[in-house]
């Protein structure tokens, strides 16, 4: 059956602009980082991308080593695109990214000019666009000069492949510098993609400064700390869960172990404001000005339907903001 979009999909959605620039990001973003790789459900993955766009959700997140394997995340997506979403790419903003190891040898990874320009060719084609709206580089490179990752990124929007430019992971004085080199070749860079949640705040010390100061957005992943910020593990941790896999680096027994007392505590502040913690803890990170949207994953539509149901209650009072930061104080 042809999928025809939901015509109410703009009624609800909240949309910020992204800095100084004319464009408008959804509050809520959705990221294909996990869930969308060659092994997982190719029709669950369909039924949360077409979703997101019904409510609303005009920005997809992908990267070029978004999988597993790298790689698949944009070949589901170009099918996706393909299949559905052609006739609505107008009204699509499509990121992608390079930087991190994709193949052998000294061009697959990092930030030289051959690897940059050679990894947004390969994206366009998995994923069957003739340019993104965004594109990224996915990580600092302190071998190579910034002047010349600077100018690949430059070239692909000049040669029409790319309309605006970001970047991803780097620190605030490495985000000043090279904010002033895009500034002289007068490149559309508009965007920063950092980790930021309740457990990791460390772009409040300086990045968020640099963010403001020079007119540039902040769309935030790991809003929810890999699941820590849920409801999931508030009685431990289930049989089934991420935590007990270890290769997810970020989310072992011992995380959340250890923020299971703080995370419980949370979970009062957040049934008192009528939300669930994952749907606070979306809201929380959008008090911060420089934030612009929250990138979330998703492994089933109702989980995703969820996490936009934050945006019904984005105001927190003073007392609220104060007795968060007393509880996350108590982390180690």
């Amino acid at each position: 059956m042809m999928y025809v979009a939901d015509e109410k999909r703009y009624e609800t959605m909240k949309y910020n602009r992204v800095g100084n620039s004319g464009l408008k990001l959804p509050a809520i973003s959705l990221g294909l980082w996990n869930n969308f790789g060659g092994y997982d459900n190719f029709e669950k993955q369909r039924e949360i991308v077409l979703g997101a766009f019904d409510r609303g959700i005009t920005h997809i997140d992908l990267a070029n080593n978004y999988g597993p394997p790298a790689g698949a995340a944009e070949e589901n997506f170009g099918r996706i695109m393909a299949q559905d979403l052609k006739p609505y790419r107008d009204e699509l903003i499509i990121s992608s990214k390079a930087g991190y190891y994709m193949w052998p040898g000294p061009y697959g990874e990092w930030g030289s000019k051959k690897n940059i320009i050679a990894s947004c060719d390969q994206s366009l084609k998995r994923m069957g666009l003739e340019y993104v709206d965004i594109f990224y580089h996915h990580r600092p490179d302190y071998d190579t000069p910034l002047e010349e990752t600077a100018g690949a990124l430059d070239l692909l929007v000049r040669q029409g492949k790319a309309l605006y430019i970001g970047i991803s992971n780097y620190d605030a004085q490495r985000t000043a510098e090279i904010t002033k080199i895009f500034k002289e070749l007068k490149t559309p860079f508009i965007i920063h993609q950092p980790r930021y949640n309740m457990f990791d705040r460390w772009i409040e010390d300086g990045l968020t400064d640099v963010l403001e100061e020079e007119g540039l957005g902040a769309i935030v992943f790991s809003p929810l700390a890999q699941g820590l910020l849920t409801d999931r593990y508030l009685d431990g941790i289930p049989e089934d869960s991420r935590a007990h896999r270890s290769e997810i680096q970020f989310l072992n027994e011992e995380n959340v172990e250890g923020t299971l007392s703080i995370v419980r505590e949370l979970n009062e502040i957040a049934q008192k404001r009528g939300q669930s913690l994952a749907q606070m803890a979306i809201a929380w990170n959008q008090q911060q000005k420089a934030v612009i949207s929250v990138l979330v994953g998703a492994s089933k539509l109702s989980q995703l339907e969820n996490n936009i149901k934050a945006l019904d209650n984005l105001e927190f009072t003073a007392d609220e903001l104060a007795a968060i930061d007393r509880i996350l104080a108590k982390k180690k």
